[in-house]
């Protein structure tokens, strides 16, 4: 209890002293920051009563009172007994006070949990246990688009019996898989991604953690429309546009330092390519450079333009 209690007190003043740079941003609006300081100064109140019950129920153990039987030593909560000058009947009461407040503290805790990012509690060893193992540089192929490109690699190929496809990429929250979910109410909010992102670092407007708070709380908004209307109830917004720019998503360099550097295995790259697919095999809304190099591959089957038969001309000798 002493260690919890002087480690909240140590991140307190990184929050809201020393202010490290990335407990900052646009995202961390009035409502991250106080929820953070809300987790804290409720734990050192919780650590306080308990070190203060067991220093109570320590003096009155040496008071050799009968309803308090010596039940072992309290090294810690011991020292501050010592300095309790209280009557008999006073320890008494300040026991009890603190049992009660701190069990009743943690049953409050507990219901707020689901409110706050402190719900990574719950959630971070599930997200580290359903985390994806295969080499994070690698791209999911989409199974809807794999089928035609095999047939035009391998003109053997017997594609399977077409499906409905709904969407190509992610264009709100609920196109997105189980585990993006998990991943966005997993986030503690730390800053760890944001603060080694190149593009963030170079002054882009993409943060990975708004990613990933964006993401949560449009998928709570969802739910909450559906708890106040019906399960068709669609408010006419989108993950995209309404909460994550077209500007953010293009700004993503897809370097993989924002999943390497968060300490839950979450991915906020699986949202953002999800995110372009979209935009650009539903909208072509591609930037200008990327459909130069789209023309490329279609014509030339390479990003550069010029005949796939000129590609060795480099090597001869003018």
């Amino acid at each position: 209890a002493l260690l919890v209690l002087i480690s909240c007190l140590i991140f307190l003043v990184r929050r809201n002293i020393i202010k490290l740079k990335r407990f900052s941003g646009t995202e961390m609006t009035a409502w991250p920051k106080s929820d953070a300081n809300y987790i804290l100064i409720v734990e050192i109140l919780l650590m306080t009563a308990f070190l203060m019950m067991n220093a109570a129920d320590h003096q009155l153990q040496l008071q050799n009172n009968p309803h308090y039987i010596r039940a072992g030593t309290f090294p810690v909560s011991g020292l501050f007994g010592s300095m309790l000058f209280l009557s008999t009947q006073n320890l008494i009461l300040l026991e009890r006070f603190c049992w009660w407040f701190h069990i009743t503290g943690i049953f409050a805790f507990l219901n707020y949990l689901p409110y706050s990012k402190h719900l990574h509690i719950v959630l971070a060893f599930p997200n580290v246990y359903f985390s994806n193992l295969t080499p994070q540089g690698k791209l999911n192929n989409m199974a809807s688009v794999t089928p035609e490109v095999m047939a035009i690699i391998d003109p053997n190929f017997t594609p399977p019996p077409a499906e409905t496809i709904l969407r190509f990429g992610v264009k709100d929250a609920t196109d997105l898989t189980w585990k993006n979910l998990l991943d966005a109410y997993t986030c503690t909010e730390c800053g760890r991604c944001t603060a080694v992102c190149p593009a963030n670092i170079t002054g882009k407007l993409l943060s990975p953690r708004k990613i990933m708070m964006d993401t949560r709380d449009r998928i709570t908004e969802i739910g909450r429309n559906k708890n106040q209307h019906d399960a068709s109830f669609t408010d006419e917004k989108s993950l995209l546009d309404d909460y994550i720019t077209r500007e953010e998503i293009w700004a993503c360099t897809s370097c993989n330092a924002c999943v390497e550097a968060c300490p839950v295995n979450i991915n906020p790259l699986e949202i953002i390519t999800e995110l372009r697919r979209f935009t650009v095999m539903e909208e072509s809304k591609a930037p200008q450079s990327l459909n130069n190099m789209f023309g490329n591959l279609e014509n030339n089957g390479a990003p550069w333009k010029y005949a796939a038969s000129d590609r060795l001309n480099w090597m001869e000798e003018n």
